[in-house]
């Protein structure tokens, strides 16, 4: 008989062989649902901390279109003066229509960004986490 040990160590590259080739084969379905398992509390681990970090992030850019909406809403008011000035204080008849046309502008951007926060607003409320 020879070494205890080469003799083990032989069983085992024989095992690793045969776990390797066709008997792999036979336990593969059960070994792949096994792995699966394994990697799915990774992943959704995983899922978590970028919903944390995604969350984080769009609560960031809620404020930066809040604070768009402040500078939009002041705006108008802005260009509300002004066209009175331009309009009634200046008399200057040729720039009423163009300062008209800016507050619309500014007042059609102000309807859109508003709109854009309520619904941004609603996808922040479905990232954050429940309970």
């Amino acid at each position: 008989m020879g070494d205890p040990r080469n003799v083990a160590h032989a069983k085992k590259v024989t095992q690793e062989k045969h776990h390797k080739t066709g008997a792999a084969h036979s336990h593969q379905p059960a070994n792949k649902t096994q792995q699966l398992k394994e990697k799915q509390p990774a992943a959704a681990k995983s899922e978590q901390k970028p919903d944390v970090a995604k969350l984080e992030k769009s609560l960031a850019v809620l404020a930066k279109l809040k604070e768009l909406e402040f500078h939009s809403r002041a705006n108008i008011e802005k260009l509300a003066e002004l066209s009175l000035t331009i309009e009634d204080e200046l008399k200057q008849k040729t720039f009423v229509e163009s300062i008209g046309d800016v507050y619309s502008a500014q007042e059609a951007f102000h309807s859109k960004i508003a709109a854009l926060i309520e619904g941004y607003q609603g996808e922040c409320d479905r990232l954050k986490p429940t309970g």
